[in-house]
């Protein structure tokens, strides 16, 4: 190998977090969501965008009132899916948030790494009812971009005009979480200046929600929707659907400092493993969760008791809740009850794809702001999660290191570890 290019392997950039854009349950930008996650505010409400009354689970976190048409273009609103209009949404909120909208910058080195899990399945449902009703001369030409889970990613660069690296990863549930530590790589190596990132889902509709009712790994607490998601409490009884997206500039240290971008988190750690065990369930030892969080801090350089807090996964199922604090318990040891450790899928359900992107954002909100928000709805402690959950409202405790992990189906996990901004630190 040349110099050159051992110079170029060994260098390693700083990346920090720039802008954040979000389309939740709870609120749609980085304010609305903020004030009400730490208000501790509930977005799980019965499902409107269609009759639940045949399914299992009848409740969902829904975007509430969401009209594309407020937002964005009405002919490129009608042109995309639900979750491509999230995503697009999210990222033009994260790309105001980094004061980039008019700004000059190197569009070539500016890229867009956004995923789903899902991807259009609204419009496969409306458009086989078309097909079925009227044969397939009712088809449009925008049914197969409508539905291609890279459309959001594309659709994303073309609006912007960014033409860096480009990319749509679908790694279920830790697709948004994959998406920011592919886009992380991407700015450590040099190879961009600027990257967007993270995932969007709508999949309240009756195909992927009967579906997933179908896994038999949803709440059926449809008297008591507003308490259904409850992760680590001792009733748990399955997690509860969500929709959403969550976009985040990802930039290198030189250039935001170059443009005096706002500086909210730097992003120091990726771990990225597979359980290789089962097509849905997580491994009983959750020996890949703790890898993926291995992994994040050996990345980020900084020891388990660096850390401060934890964004947990925190589904609100029985096993994931489960085996993800066991995991914990094994990498952190005694450190592990000084741990604060919140999950805000109890105020907006689970995401899904979008769910990693979203919970990096909270998380580097608390880095920056100090606040940890709270677990909702935990009444009763569970033996096999000992942790020490945020449960009475939101904290101030003003931590310098946090994690976030995602853990999906089929056994992806990723972990990305957030520090507070500091520019005299050194890698």
């Amino acid at each position: 190998m040349s110099g050159r290019g051992e110079a170029r392997v060994l260098q390693r950039h700083r990346v920090v977090v720039t802008g954040i854009g979000v389309a939740t349950p709870i609120g749609i930008g980085r304010e609305a969501f903020w004030e009400k996650l730490l208000a501790g505010q509930n977005g799980i409400s019965r499902v409107t965008l269609f009759d639940p009354a045949a399914y299992r689970s009848q409740m969902a976190g829904e975007v509430k009132d969401f009209r594309a048409e407020d937002w964005l273009d009405e002919k490129v609103a009608r042109r995309v899916d639900r979750f491509t209009q999230f995503a697009l949404v999210a990222a033009d909120l994260a790309m105001r948030d980094a004061r980039l909208q008019g700004a000059d910058y190197d569009r070539c080195r500016a890229g867009v790494i956004i995923g789903s899990g899902i991807g259009g399945t609204q419009t496969i449902e409306t458009e086989h009812a078309q097909l079925l009703a009227k044969g397939p001369r009712a088809l449009g030409p925008f049914v197969v971009t409508k539905v291609l889970i890279n459309t959001a990613a594309c659709m994303v660069s073309i609006t912007h005009g960014l033409k860096g690296p480009l990319s749509a990863p679908s790694v279920a549930c830790s697709t948004g979480a994959n998406a920011i530590g592919d886009a992380y790589r991407i700015l450590e190596r040099g190879d961009a200046d600027i990257m967007l990132a993270g995932g969007a889902e709508a999949s309240v509709s009756p195909l992927p929600f009967g579906s997933f009712c179908g896994t038999r790994s949803m709440s059926t607490r449809n008297d008591d929707v507003e308490h259904a998601s409850r992760p680590f409490d001792k009733d748990r009884d399955g997690f509860v659907m969500g929709e959403g997206a969550g976009v985040v500039v990802l930039e290198r240290l030189d250039h935001a400092l170059g443009r005096q971008a706002p500086i909210y988190a730097e992003l120091t750690g990726y771990g990225n493993t597979a359980d290789a065990f089962h097509i849905t369930a997580p491994e009983p030892d959750g020996d890949g969760m703790l890898r993926a969080m291995q992994g994040a801090l050996r990345d980020a350089g900084v020891a388990p008791t660096d850390v401060d807090y934890i964004n947990a996964h925190g589904t609100s199922t029985v096993l994931n809740d489960k085996i993800e604090s066991a995991a914990v318990m094994r990498l952190f040891g005694v450190h592990a009850t000084k741990l604060k450790i919140s999950s805000i899928k109890s105020m907006i359900g689970h995401l899904l794809a979008a769910a990693g992107a979203v919970e990096f954002a909270a998380t580097v909100l608390s880095i920056s702001t100090g606040w940890i928000p709270s677990t909702i709805n935990y009444e009763r402690a569970d033996p096999d999660c000992p942790l020490d959950y945020v449960t009475q409202g939101a904290e101030l405790t003003e931590p310098d290191v946090a994690m976030t992990q995602s853990f999906g189906f089929g056994g992806g996990n990723a972990c990305l570890v957030v520090r507070r901004f500091k520019e005299e630190r050194c890698l």
